[in-house]
């Protein structure tokens, strides 16, 4: 885990990445030695350890975020993890033990939930990701990392009322659950290791190669893509790619890496938010449309809630869509005529 953070750190992903994969790798460090009785009994200082290991739930969720929706590490984003360090804190450190034992189990019940979000939110986004390395990390992950923070957050909770139960030979300090850990960590390490742009960074676009009748192919299906696009197919509420490609004529796994590597986008959410944020700039822009709720704009533009859109909207524009809309109308050649 040390090595894959240095190496996640060093490489040329983005800013967000280089944060939240290294304190991940780091705290999950840190949690194992804690888990491990040999090793915990071997360590003289152990309160560094034990505040690096607290918020290791709420570091994996930030980096579930980062990689899989592009989120930023913000102080928002960042909230669960300072909520798992404060609690852990005065958990170990100034609670009496009465009330020591209220916050342990609702600072591990929290943790579970951060768990189970995460593994949605791999799971939300497996059919739009189109970076195909990044889908099999979604799988990785899916099917072990984040159910098995579930299942140590469950383990903790039985552990309190019996401890000596043979399940809890799959908790991570244990030989059966040692060895999950294990797998989940050389797993996790193969695909970290490469520090992979492509897989946690930014898409770029790819050069027309040699192949002319490749390239002429893919030609041809981006202008029957932009087609579709531009008879406003991107207002389809709940488009998918599966449907966008059967409508194309053409397999999905072709569509999914021609929107990659000759488009530029990650996934295709992003691909339909392209279009559909260009569209909102035109409407909030136009005075005649002042008075139209942002909420309605983004349900008629196909967003089935308003927080995608202005997630959305914020990430291309770095503004909030009723701050671009005042600025815009405020700038407007008609307003400025009528003045």
């Amino acid at each position: 885990m040390l090595v894959t953070a240095l190496s996640v750190w060093r490489s040329g992903v983005s800013r967000d990445v280089r944060i939240a994969a290294p304190l991940l790798c780091l705290s999950v460090a840190a949690w194992l030695v804690t888990e491990a009785t040999a090793l915990w009994n071997a360590v003289d200082h152990p309160a560094p350890l034990m505040l690096m290991a607290m918020p290791s739930a709420g570091l994996f969720w930030l980096f579930i975020l980062v990689v899989f929706e592009d989120r930023r590490v913000t102080p928002l984003t960042l909230a669960p993890t300072a909520v798992l360090l404060i609690t852990g804190v005065l958990r170990c450190y100034i609670a009496p033990p009465p009330i020591a034992v209220g916050i342990w189990a609702a600072s591990n019940a929290f943790s579970g939930l951060l768990a189970l979000h995460a593994a949605f939110v791999i799971a939300r986004g497996w059919r739009g990701d189109l970076v195909e390395g990044r889908r099999r990390l979604r799988a990785l992950l899916l099917g072990s990392a984040a159910l098995f923070s579930v299942l140590e957050v469950s383990l903790a909770l039985v552990n309190w009322v019996d401890p000596l139960g043979s399940w809890m030979r799959f908790s991570v300090g244990e030989a059966y659950g040692g060895l999950i850990m294990a797998a989940i960590c050389v797993g996790s390490a193969i695909l970290f290791l490469q520090a992979r742009p492509e897989v946690l960074g930014a898409p770029r676009r790819a050069t027309v190669g040699g192949d002319a009748r490749q390239d002429a192919a893919d030609r041809l299906l981006i202008q029957r893509l932009d087609g579709v696009m531009t008879a406003e197919g991107w207002r389809r509420e709940g488009l998918t790619i599966g449907a966008l490609a059967a409508e194309l004529d053409c397999p999905e796994h072709r569509l999914r890496r021609l929107i990659n590597h000759r488009l530029g986008h990650r996934n295709f959410a992003d691909f339909l938010n392209a279009h559909r944020i260009e569209a909102a700039k035109h409407r909030l822009a136009d005075p005649g449309e002042a008075r139209t709720a942002v909420a309605v704009i983004a349900f008629d533009l196909g967003y089935g809630s308003l927080g995608p859109f202005n997630r959305a909207f914020r990430a291309a524009t770095g503004e909030t869509p009723t701050a671009w809309r005042r600025e815009a109308i405020a700038a407007s050649p008609d307003l400025r005529k009528a003045g």
